[in-house]
């Protein structure tokens, strides 16, 4: 895989990620890491992220969710999905 390969990966994060301000570090992280997509809650408790862009820019914002002061992911579930075409922004859901 080539390091300039566009990825869109959906995540699903479990733990202690609603009402710790996931969502908006995951905004945050994302525009700085200039990656696309979108995050939002889940009624179950987890929250879904779509995110998309090289395998650096994800790594980046992973980084930065893991290391989130009160945010505590127990589980991660990741699939590889088939990027979207002409996105140009990471938003709030």
């Amino acid at each position: 895989m080539s390091d300039n390969q566009l990825l869109r990966k959906r995540i699903n994060f479990y733990g202690r990620v609603q009402g710790v301000g996931f969502r908006y570090t995951a905004f945050q992280a994302a525009r700085e890491a200039k990656a696309t997509g979108w995050v939002r809650n889940e009624f179950d408790g987890s929250v879904t992220m779509e995110i998309q862009g090289r395998e650096e820019q994800i790594d980046r914002v992973l980084q930065t969710m893991q290391s989130a002061k009160y945010i505590r992911i127990n589980r991660m579930e990741c699939q590889t999905i088939n990027p979207v075409a002409d996105e140009k922004k990471f938003g709030v859901r």
